[in-house]
């Protein structure tokens, strides 16, 4: 399934739900159809309620019904597709065309943000930066600000203390159920689904607060990008996507998910280790070899759009925003 939360205009005011994209362009209601298919099949006046359990409109609680979840949700779809119902026993609407929603990042809130850094050519700028012996002994990560999630299509602001604004072509995980001590064989349990990442960066200041030895911080808590949708494992093969960055339309980079150093397995084992891991958390994978304009010496510009591509997942569409005059910070 491919599955998104998407918001809606309503005469209560704007609303957010999670639906399943289908036939490309529609997205089913999730919530609104499983009840309408307990109204129809068992005739119960308490489908709303039973719905709302199983297939609750929010992201994050829905990860927590698990497999009795996902199986409704798999349900849901069937019955709208296959039965062409489009609307509610109370006369809501099931399916919205996607020009008629807004998306928004699938979880648009984690509870966490973990990113790693699992790609060697990344890490090491293809080979010109000599790496710590103990990058390659475990997966290592910075904590990112889950308050600064946008979705698709939303502006990237640009932060006043920055000359030299990136992006970073990822993708990630979300965890799907609670887990400590999570051996790697058991690891793809605890994978709700993937999505594109874009932790887009501040490299002047980043490089300057990394200097001090810790961070970053200021480099990269203002802006993390997440979407279109989430795909959920058994769509994906997570050990071959190509994954492609556009700006204006024009590639700056390309690369393969496969190439990476680290897998989520071990990600996943080493994340919980001693730490008990959340349905919502978010895990990155960091940046894919030369998936950076700082790899390549292109710099962003206001206006700029940026479309990262991954197989299998979709289009991440955003563009930058304004650049305030420059703030400098003193003692």
């Amino acid at each position: 399934m491919k599955l998104v939360t998407f918001e809606l205009t309503t005469q209560l005011g704007r609303v957010q739900r999670i639906g399943a994209i289908v036939r490309e362009r529609t997205i089913i209601d999730l919530n609104s159809a499983y009840a309408s298919y307990l109204a129809t099949k068992y005739e119960t006046r308490r489908a709303y309620e039973i719905a709302s359990l199983i297939v609750p409109p929010d992201m994050v609680a829905f990860f927590l019904s698990e497999k009795e979840g996902k199986q409704a949700a798999e349900v849901a779809i069937d019955f709208v597709t296959s039965k062409s119902v489009y609307l509610g026993p109370n006369g809501e609407r099931l399916t919205f065309a996607m020009d008629e929603v807004k998306l928004k990042a699938p979880v648009p809130r984690p509870n966490s943000i973990r990113d790693y850094l699992a790609f060697e050519g990344h890490a090491t700028f293809s080979g010109q930066r000599e790496l710590a012996e103990a990058w390659y002994r475990m997966p290592v990560c910075y904590k990112g600000n889950p308050d600064t999630v946008i979705g698709p299509d939303e502006v990237i602001p640009w932060p006043s203390y920055t000359d030299q604004l990136d992006y970073e072509l990822e993708y990630g995980i979300y965890v799907g159920k609670k887990g400590k001590n999570i051996p790697r064989e058991k690891a793809e349990e605890y994978i709700a689904g993937f999505t594109i990442f874009n932790d887009v960066s501040a490299r002047d200041i980043q490089a300057l607060e990394m200097s001090a030895r810790l961070g970053p911080a200021k480099g990269k808590d203002f802006c993390n990008i997440m979407g279109p949708c989430l795909v959920t494992p058994d769509e994906i093969n997570p050990s071959n996507l190509r994954m492609i960055a556009r700006v204006n339309g024009q590639i700056w980079s390309e690369g393969n998910s496969g190439t990476s150093y680290w897998t989520w397995a071990h990600i996943i084992e080493f994340a919980s280790w001693e730490e008990t891991l959340q349905p919502g958390d978010f895990l990155g994978s960091g940046t894919v070899e030369k998936g950076c304009g700082a790899e390549l010496n292109r710099w962003l510009q206001p206006g700029d759009v940026i479309e990262l591509e991954v197989e299998g997942i979709g289009i991440l569409r955003n563009r930058v925003g304004e650049r305030p005059p420059k703030r400098n910070f003193t003692r």
